[in-house]
């Protein structure tokens, strides 16, 4: 198997031409450091605009290193000719219908960073939306599925298992799988999953059950997989979860943190991977997230804000424009999606060998203790959110912007104090420290 991404490549060959984005969707495309500056929704970072050639993909800047061994070049050559077949081959549909486009949503500029930083690293631990009704929450959890690359799965497997990690595999699929002649395991692509969990889910139609007509015809135990299951390694949308069951939203949260489904039911134990993105929303008018489970999600933002008089406008414009014709909306924002879509699989790359130094997880836990944060999830969080940050902006260390922005968006909404004002005089703020020394 080859060590890279092959799949996105796909993608990446005719999206590298994209020098910039769309100035309504700089948020998608743009690094957060632009994002922040006066400037902000007027352009594009610096990364988005260098040639691909001078992009820091991993790739080549190994081949450059390396390019003197003919050995490493024949690899290399092989490795691309096995990405070219990759790109052609036929991707699966999700089943997912045209959604409005992330990239014609106006405004919420925190939201859409935090999305673009679990589609980066799933493993962030999750992103819940507050807001009132019509406020975009659940247009931009569908919007964001548009950028996920595709994903390679093995053929047969019940929850999308990557062919690259074996030990991960779901028990039972060793030793079910088919290879082709040259010993390789068959593989199949696939676009990423988007499963919504419904506000009436029982447990077993969550984590999975017995199979009871298939069972009684088969004369075996047959397992029938949840929507855990179907969600691995793509989006878990769940809508209005304040309203969900408590001992539903307690499971599935230990299922997500966990990484893995153990199933017991009716003679049977089964293991599978469950690796997600989780997207949660809520209308706090409609009764509020318990406080545990608002501490178990990385980010939790809210989407209420007050549009100016234009912003209202060009929003209503980009609805009716959808509304009359989605496929026409989305192709004028393809370009922004393509453009995003290439920088959460290049980010994806940098993120492997993205490092925090001791003083910098020093830092986020100094803020989490200024801002009376209970327990340790937050500098967990934030830790993760800064890595994802700094290979959002095509770097394999940690700086004291995204220290900044990882605060912003992880440590000040869990903050039982106000963090806006600055630390009593005898405590004075420490600056964040620099990166680790290369």
């Amino acid at each position: 198997r080859h060590s890279r991404s092959h799949v996105g490549f796909h993608y990446v060959r005719y999206t590298m031409h994209a020098a910039s984005m769309s100035s309504a969707v700089s948020t998608a495309g743009a690094s957060y450091a632009a994002r922040r500056s006066p400037v902000a929704g007027k352009g594009v970072s610096g990364f988005a605009k260098r040639p691909a050639a001078a992009r820091p993909t991993r790739s080549v800047t190994t081949n450059a290193a390396v390019g003197i061994d003919p050995d490493v070049i024949a690899a290399r050559a092989a490795e691309a000719a096995a990405m070219e077949r990759d790109g052609d081959r036929p991707i699966e549909s999700s089943g997912m219908r045209q959604t409005f486009p992330l990239a014609l949503v106006v405004g919420q500029e925190n939201i859409k960073s935090a999305l673009l930083l679990g589609a980066i690293d799933p493993a962030l631990g999750g992103i819940a939306i507050s807001g009132r009704r019509g406020t975009a929450k659940s247009i931009m959890a569908r919007g964001l599925h548009a950028l996920l690359p595709p994903i390679e799965v093995v053929d047969g497997s019940i929850c999308n298992s990557d062919p690259e990690q074996p030990n991960t595999w779901e028990d039972g699929l060793l030793d079910k799988v088919t290879r082709d002649a040259n010993g390789d395991v068959m593989t199949r692509i696939r676009e990423a999953p988007f499963v919504q969990v419904p506000l009436g889910v029982t447990e077993d139609r969550l984590v999975g059950t017995v199979d009871i007509e298939a069972s009684m015809k088969e004369g075996r135990t047959v397992f029938q997989p949840g929507l855990l299951a179907e969600a691995h390694r793509g989006i878990l949308y769940v809508d209005e979860i304040n309203l969900l069951d408590e001992s539903v939203s307690n499971l599935l949260l230990t299922v997500l943190a966990e990484g893995e489904n153990v199933v017991e039911r009716e003679g049977i134990t089964l293991r599978h991977p469950c690796r997600p993105l989780l997207i949660a929303t809520f209308n706090p008018e409609e009764g509020a997230l318990r406080e545990h489970l608002l501490d178990r999600i990385a980010v939790t933002l809210s989407a209420d804000q007050v549009l100016q008089l234009q912003d209202r406008v060009t929003a209503v414009d980009m609805a009716m424009k959808f509304q009359n014709s989605a496929a026409t909306a989305a192709a004028d924002a393809e370009e922004a999606t393509a453009g995003a879509r290439t920088q959460i699989l290049l980010a994806r790359e940098w993120l492997k060998e993205c490092s925090i130094s001791d003083e910098q997880v020093e830092y986020l836990v100094m803020e989490c203790m200024r801002g009376v944060v209970q327990g340790h999830r937050g500098e967990l969080f934030a830790v993760k959110a800064a890595k994802a940050l700094a290979a959002l902006d095509g770097r394999s260390k940690v700086n004291a912007d995204d220290l900044k922005e990882a605060v912003k968006l992880v440590i000040i909404p869990r903050a039982k104090l106000d963090m806006d004002v600055p630390p009593p005089e005898d405590d004075q703020e420490e600056q964040p420290p620099p990166p680790p020394p290369p």
